[in-house]
Order: structure tokens, then sequence, then C-alpha cells
């Protein structure tokens, strides 16, 4: 049934783990479909395979490209519609997508690829989007966060990219539900599936400090909450309370927070460790207490859906405090697994953090209970074996397989 291909904007990239762990649980299950990326990543994670990062055919840079893309057109190897298309685009946004589109669904259609499927309706999909017009390759997208939530400057927008979709899957209920209320004429191609990961092999939280661990993980970006995080640290160390706060990542805001360490006087008890390789991220998890991630919605709208860090929290066996957005309440249950309070309030966020600093035993029925959570909701091989079964059903019905019925472009 691999006469699918996968498409990235950027593969492997350290910040989207998920993405090559489902690639490997669909190669364990029997697929090994093509892998390609419109962009070399600047962040290959070490734990990505060899095998698996040598198997990726990337695009040729965009200069490259349009060069090889003039070759091509001047010897004929490209149909009038395409040339012509590309030519009518003009200087408007997106041009590039057609090019890339051209290029490499000639190579796909070679291949005898007759779907794609694209992780974020961002790039890739609308590359895929593309692909389709001119070469009647279908292809499907996951929809995440921000690349749903946030309309990018594209004349391809969220709904055109559903339109031709043979099919979109949601990470969580909660973006489901979100697209189903704003296009509820395509209530039926939308289907969840939450992002998986390797349950058995995460790390086991031992807790062995001293003094009680507090962890958090992702970017440094608004919507991680990390502020309101720095803040709830300074309430517990003006209320006496013993601990040491860790916080794993990179990105724009990295600066501003450690200024606002140094203001809050909470240096000696906060750190901002910056990017950290996932075996890092592995021991201080398993070193942890207590898993924070203070999840915000950003001014334009944009949030984390289904933070994946959560999930490797709750397989770690680690009790978690987050918020109720998005889709989080689905991952934790709040005085279940964890612990949920509003967003953007330090003071909640501070007292629900004490509450399992005060309660060691609480903290530890809190965490084994998502390990059981974890596993029975977020394993990869039940959420690969979904996607499967979604492209298969792709793959039989003469509807939407190749080499299909492309509508006309966006005007």
């Amino acid at each position: 049934m691999s006469d699918f291909a996968y498409l990235f904007e950027r593969f492997p990239s350290f910040t989207q783990t998920f993405c090559y762990r489902e690639v490997q649980e669909m190669r364990r299950q029997g697929e090994n479909p093509p892998i390609c990326s419109i962009r070399r990543p600047s962040d290959v994670p070490r734990e990505c395979p060899a095998d698996l990062a040598a198997d990726v055919v990337y695009l040729p840079a965009p200069d490259e490209l349009g060069r090889k893309m003039k070759t091509m057109k001047m010897l004929g190897h490209y149909p009038w519609p395409i040339v012509r298309d590309i030519r009518l685009w003009g200087k408007r946004p997106g041009k590039a997508r057609l090019i890339e589109a051209a290029w490499l669904g000639a190579r796909l259609r070679e291949r005898g690829v007759r779907h794609v499927h694209a992780h974020f309706a961002g790039i890739a999909a609308r590359t895929a989007f593309w692909m389709k017009k001119f070469y009647g390759i279908t292809f499907s997208f996951t929809g995440h966060a921000n690349d749903m939530f946030c309309e990018p400057n594209s004349p391809v927008l969220l709904r055109d990219l559903v339109r031709e979709a043979a099919f979109v899957v949601a990470v969580s209920e909660f973006s489901r539900d979100w697209l189903c209320r704003r296009m509820p004429e395509f209530d039926a191609k939308f289907h969840r599936v939450y992002n998986g990961m390797d349950i058995e092999g995460a790390p086991a939280a031992t807790a062995r400090e001293p003094v009680p661990q507090i962890v958090s993980v992702g970017r440094c970006i608004e919507k991680k909450g990390y502020a309101d995080l720095i803040d709830a640290c300074a309430i517990l160390q003006r209320k006496g309370y013993e601990f040491e706060c860790a916080i794993l990542g990179g990105g724009p805001l990295e600066d501003s927070l450690r200024a606002r360490v140094a203001e809050l006087g909470v240096g000696d008890r906060v750190r901002l460790l910056g990017p950290c390789p996932q075996d890092d991220v592995r021991r201080r998890l398993a070193a942890a207490t207590i898993f924070v991630l203070a999840c915000a919605t950003e001014p334009d709208g944009g949030m984390d859906t289904l933070p994946t860090v959560i999930v490797e929290a709750m397989a770690a066996g680690l009790p978690v405090v987050s918020t109720r957005l998005a889709a989080v309440p689905e991952m934790v249950g709040h005085g279940v697994t964890g612990l949920l309070v509003d967003e953007k309030q330090p003071e909640r966020l501070a007292s629900a953090i004490a509450e399992l600093l005060r309660n060691p035993a609480l903290a530890e029925r809190y965490g084994q209970a998502g390990k059981l959570a974890a596993a029975a909701r977020f394993s990869s091989e039940p959420t690969v074996a979904s996607l499967r079964a979604l492209l298969a059903r792709v793959a039989s019905d003469p509807e939407v397989s190749f080499p299909g019925k492309p509508s006309a472009p966006p005007q």
C-alpha cells in the first residue's frame, strides 16, 4: 500500500520529533513511503536513525530549482498548463509552492506515488495542493496548532486545503471540533488521530534529587507560558518552598525570560538551559518531581493544541501541572493525572505546584495514573495504525485516487 509519500517542510527537525517517530513506526508496520522535504533542517535531532535521515529526498535550493525549471521548460518536459499557471501567477505570494509542486510532482509520479501526506497546514500542504492540480496526486495533511489557528498571508487558505484534501487529520478532539465548527460542510473529512510516541521507551521518573525538581520543556515562545511559570516560582520562593526549576529550550524569548528571572531574584531557583538534545531531556524527566507547562494563548490566537512533551512527561510517570487550554484537558485529567488551572494565572499555577510539593504521595499517584493514561491513548502503534487505515481508504477509493480531477486554483 506504500504508493503514498510523506512531504515535510523540514525533516527531520529537533522541534518536530513526533514526525520522525511517526515515520519510524510506519516503517515498522510494513510501509516504506518515500520521504520528501522541501528544505534541509538546521536542527537534525541526534536521536533520529541515520538510515531514516539518509533516505530523505530534498528539493534543490530555490535558486538551483529555478535554474532547473527553466532548463526543463526549454526542453519541453513540463506540460503547457503547468508552465502557463506558473507564468500567470506572476509575483503574487506563494509562487515557490507552484514551482516546488511542478518539480517534485513529476518525480513522484514517475515513482508511482498516488498520494502525499503532509504534516502541518503550511508550506508542505500547499505544495501538495498544487501537485494535485498539476498531476492529480491526491493529498492529505495533519493539522497541529498555529498552522490552523493563525491564517498565513497566502493565496491558498486553510479552507482551500481542506476542500481539496482527501482527508484532514486533527491531533485532538479540540482541534477536530474547531475545524467542524468553522467548516461544517467538510466535517466528514476530519479525523482525530493523536500524535503517538514510544511509551515503553520513555524514561522512568525516579525523583532521587534531595531538592524537588520542576521541569518544563519547549521553545521559548509566548504560548509555552514560561513568563507565568517564572512568576509562579517567585511566588513559591516567597512562601518558603524548596525547589529547583529547569526550563529546557531555546527561542526568541530566551533573553527576555532570563531578564525576568534576574528581575524577580529567582536565579538560584530557576535555570534556563537552552536547547537540549533528547537524551538530556530524558535525563531531566527521569530526575524530575513535577512537570509543568503553563500553556497560554498568544495575542494572534496561537496556542499549543496537544503538546507532545506532556505525553512524554506522563509516560515517564510524572504528575503534570498545566492549563485548561485547547486539548490539554484531553491529556491531563484534573485530579487524576495532574492539576489544571486557568491560563495566565501565576498565583493559581503556584498553588497547584505547591499542592504537589506538599504532598509527595499525591504526586506519585498522579504520575502513575498518567503513565497508564499515556500508554492507553498515545502509544505510537495504534495511532500510526489509525493513520494507515485512512491512507489505505484513500488508496482504494476511485473518487480520490490517482489521477484525480483537480479543481481550478484560487484566483
